[in-house]
């Protein structure tokens, strides 16, 4: 029981320290010009530069409204895949930061800085959602209940293409989530077994 306390304790230690780093990130900012940050740049579309800008791209917010809008969501849902275990959330983590940059690097706006950590909030909810289609747990569908329910609509409509937000960050991060589910949770499928004749 006690390793157990130690163990969430630590995971959410882990999920505070990220948001900690993208509050820190945005206090530091709002002293520097508008366009620099502390973390580096942005993804600018089909440039070197927004290439290996990808993994800090995240960790950017344009103000604190923004950094608001996208903080809740991530400690929610950040906190459902961590109940699984930290190497599961780093996982998911990896997969969506990686095919929501390259999905915006590709297919982006160019001549434009992709900031934000909506992508990763996509990529966590894509996977909650597909996760119960691969490991068949009656926990995980509940899980996917109750996140279709909070947050489905208004995920929804943000997948819709905008001139004013991200939405290439939007799908290419709930793609992300789709192969993180798909990969961590390998379905198999049920065998029939024939009768044996005699």
């Amino acid at each position: 029981m006690i390793e157990t306390d130690r163990s969430y304790k630590f995971r959410a230690a882990i999920l505070f320290v990220l948001v900690g780093v993208m509050w820190l990130v945005r206090a530091i900012d709002a002293f520097l010009p508008r366009g620099i940050s502390a973390a580096g740049h942005g993804i600018v579309p089909r440039t070197w530069d927004g290439l290996w800008s990808i993994p800090v791209a995240p960790l950017i917010h344009a103000d604190l409204q923004h950094l608001m809008a996208n903080t809740v969501p991530l400690v929610v849902l950040g906190a459902l895949v961590l109940l699984r275990g930290l190497y599961e959330f780093i996982f998911v983590m990896l997969v969506t930061v990686i095919v929501s940059g390259l999905g915006t690097w590709i297919f982006g706006t160019g001549n434009a800085q992709h900031i934000g950590a909506s992508g990763v909030i996509f990529g966590l909810f894509g996977y909650l959602i597909f996760r119960s289609a691969f490991d068949r747990k009656i926990g995980s569908a509940v899980i996917t209940l109750v996140v279709a329910v909070a947050y489905g609509t208004a995920m929804v409509f943000s997948l819709i293409p905008s001139r004013d937000v991200s939405w290439s960050a939007h799908f290419f991060g709930f793609i992300g989530g789709f192969l993180a589910a798909r990969v961590r949770y390998p379905h198999q499928p049920t065998i029939a077994l024939a009768p044996k004749w005699r």
